[in-house]
């Protein structure tokens, strides 16, 4: 064997061992205004609804649309026809305000669908992060299904969760949630404004995240929990309720690992 082929064979191996160890290249950042020009792409015009943009419901008192996530094969995106940056919006807690949570609870049959078997009420939920623990610039409550883990607690604590928002005895994902039982087959009152009425009455509604999941039987004692949790950022709890969220809904569909995200 010869020493060039030798030094130049060292040469290709160096080469590959730095290529290796170089760091992967940096992931071009996220444009936070996605959501939004998908909005004025697919879901406004005469011939919306169209590509990725599911259904409009343009009447007054909802004015919202349903969209695809691209994130699990379960999950699906209630957000606003108009431009509204997110959960601290003052346009919110007018009295006019539409209850979008109310819309995003009838848009669980769309994961229903996707799952193809019943979604238990239990599973069912719903997260609106932050505005420190989201992606995006545009209002979106993710629908889909609750961890198994995050039910099983849930379950376990059930004497614990009343009428009155408060803490619940146990962390959820490491972090802390208050509280509130709701009562009734359909979601009437907006959860926001409890939030805002409650947990969140001294003010800086944007550091909060609130989810709604299933409580009882649509067929027997059916209601609701609302939960909470605000950021902390020095402790680096950036209050995404999306975490409860299992986007490959294993609690149903047997997934060796549960699928989290954050958008």
């Amino acid at each position: 064997m010869s020493v060039s082929f030798l030094r130049s064979s060292s040469f290709a191996l160096l080469l590959g061992l730095a290529a290796c160890n170089s760091a992967p290249p940096p992931r071009p950042p996220v444009n936070p205004d996605a959501l939004w020009g998908l909005i004025q792409r697919d879901c406004i015009g005469p011939d919306a609804p169209r590509g990725a943009c599911l259904s409009v419901d343009a009447a007054p008192g909802r004015r919202d649309v349903l969209v695809k996530d691209s994130h699990g094969d379960y999950q699906y995106l209630l957000m606003p026809l108009d431009r509204v940056t997110g959960i601290e919006s003052p346009a919110l807690l007018t009295a006019q305000a539409p209850n979008y949570f109310a819309a995003a609870w009838q848009a669980r049959s769309l994961t229903e669908k996707a799952l193809g078997q019943p979604l238990p009420r239990t599973v069912a939920s719903l997260a609106l992060n932050s505005a420190h623990g989201r992606s995006q610039h545009q209002l979106h409550i993710h629908v889909d299904c609750l961890r198994a883990d995050v039910l099983a607690q849930l379950q376990a604590m059930d004497d614990a969760i009343t009428t009155q928002w408060q803490p619940l005895p146990q962390p959820l994902r490491g972090h802390t949630y208050q509280a509130l039982r709701l009562e009734g087959l359909a979601l009437t009152a907006n959860p926001l404004h409890l939030l805002a009425a409650g947990p969140a009455a001294a003010g800086d509604l944007g550091r909060w995240s609130l989810v709604v999941a299933g409580h009882g039987r649509d067929d027997r004692d059916p209601g609701f929990v609302l939960l909470a949790t605000q950021a902390d950022l020095e402790a680096g709890h950036q209050a995404s309720g999306e975490e409860l969220q299992d986007h490959a809904c294993a609690v149903l569909t047997g997934a060796a690992d549960a699928l989290d995200g954050v958008r």
